[in-house]
């Protein structure tokens, strides 16, 4: 196989994937994004984790939510906790790199926030611990997932997987759609006049 077919077969791959992606999980997203405006209208927050490819949305998340993406409003309560360095680093360090994202939620989360977990395969230990952490503080959690969807999905109020995802490229793919869509969707049909400034 040559570059350009190549290239063609995984931008197809990449089409596929998203395509079957909204049909399966489209309703779920529109679910998440209201759980996002219901949380944010309450004067709540959101927290977003991941770790590599997934910690880079978590923050790309945030960013949009704090900053404007296509609808101009006031600046959005949401946290990556993936990018305090001296917390990652000083929690993995005294306790394992299991709880560098619990004790982020343990300090940060309160009753009816949003917690939203990345994780391609839906099997990293540290996620799978943050879910679990903010169910028992009473926080709503979405999990964006791929594949078989690991052991994310009954830790997860709305569980987002890429199941044609075949590696985690395809499925990162359609993750950030899905984080563009939630945070567009929220946007335009979930935040109250107060939200929108």
């Amino acid at each position: 196989m040559n570059p350009k077919d190549y290239l063609e077969k995984t931008a197809k791959e990449s089409i596929t994937t998203k395509e079957a992606f909204l049909k399966e999980y489209g309703p779920a997203i529109i679910q998440a994004a209201e759980m996002i405006g219901t949380c944010i209208n309450k004067g709540g927050k959101v927290l977003v984790m991941g770790n590599g490819g997934s910690a880079a949305d978590a923050q790309h998340m945030a960013a949009e939510m704090v900053g404007n993406m296509l609808v101009k409003r006031r600046p959005l309560a949401a946290i990556a906790l993936t990018t305090d360095t001296s917390n990652l680093t000083a929690i993995g360090n005294d306790f394992g790199y299991e709880l560098v994202f619990v004790k982020q939620i343990e300090a940060l989360a309160k009753e009816g926030d949003v917690v939203i977990g990345i994780t391609t395969s839906g099997k990293s230990k540290n996620i799978l611990a943050g879910a679990e952490c903010a169910r028992k503080l009473g926080c709503k959690v979405i999990g964006l997932t791929g594949g078989s969807g690991g052991l994310l999905k009954p830790l997860c109020d709305v569980f987002l997987c890429v199941s044609l995802g075949a590696n985690s490229s395809r499925i990162q793919e359609s993750h950030i759609f899905a984080v563009h869509s939630l945070v567009d969707l929220t946007d335009r049909f979930f935040l109250e006049a107060s939200a929108k400034g």
